[in-house]
């Protein structure tokens, strides 16, 4: 695994560079240099697993991202967990997921969640799951809760894409660690760990260059033409209908070619 992961942590900072990024980290010093936690990350774009990786790797620390087991279908996607040893998680069996980052966890990992589980369309943070705080729990590791911004601005859902050398500013902000008791009501630990994220979100925001009114990366609180949780919400379910529609389809095509 080591000589392969090195080269995709060689390639993914020559491809930070070739982009222009222009990367800020606040709080490293809040990440543990040993021993496992779980990292866990607002969602807000489809690149915005790289520039908090790099900020772990400053720290010495590799993680293992939980990733859904859809990016199984594409070849390079494939090489690129089973190197990296990513989590990929069954959205209608996450159990044994659950399994294999707590053991990841209990051995000393960084593990990384996206509580969100999806990107957020209005680019403010969506509802929490318990798994991060489950499996901490579990474990007996700190939670270390972050915040990113400005990844959705090279491709997210429902904006333009700027892929090339677009110098983008990315700003990562790394919280304290939150110890959770063994006997934490889960719930109460969710809404504290949305609290801490959503008080980094707010700070790498204010901390953000000015963005253009309309900005299609912007919130709409923020006078940007991103929707707002309620619209996003509505897109969402539209969303979830048609791709049950089509696993349907592809379940009754399978049924078919098996007669």
């Amino acid at each position: 695994m080591e000589p392969v992961f090195r080269t995709l942590e060689i390639t993914a900072g020559a491809l930070v560079r070739a982009q222009g990024m222009r990367r800020r980290y606040d709080g490293l010093d809040n990440i543990p240099s040993s021993g496992g936690f779980v990292l866990a990350l607002n969602h807000n774009g489809y690149t915005d697993f790289l520039p908090p990786a790099l900020g772990l790797y400053r720290r010495g620390r590799r993680a293992r991202f939980m990733i859904k087991s859809e990016v199984m279908d594409v070849a390079i996607m494939r090489f690129i967990v089973k190197h990296t040893r990513a989590v990929t998680v069954d959205r209608s069996a996450g159990a044994e997921a659950f399994r294999v980052a707590v053991r990841a966890l209990r051995d000393g990992e960084a593990v990384v969640v996206y509580p969100e589980t999806t990107i957020s369309r209005s680019f403010e943070l969506k509802q929490f799951k318990t798994g991060a705080v489950r499996m901490a729990v579990e474990a007996d590791v700190p939670v270390v809760p972050a915040a990113q911004w400005g990844a959705q601005r090279q491709w997210s859902k429902g904006t333009r894409r700027r892929m090339g050398f677009a110098r983008i500013p990315v700003h990562v902000r790394f919280g304290e660690p939150i110890r959770f008791e063994s006997d934490v009501d889960v719930h109460d630990a969710i809404e504290r760990l949305y609290a801490a994220i959503e008080q980094l979100l707010r700070q790498v925001q204010d901390d953000y260059p000015e963005a253009p009114a309309g900005a299609d990366w912007l919130p709409a609180r923020l006078g940007g033409g991103a929707p707002t949780p309620e619209e996003a919400l509505v897109v969402e379910e539209e969303e979830a209908v048609e791709k049950a529609r089509r696993r349907a389809q592809r379940s009754a095509g399978d049924r078919e070619q098996q007669r």
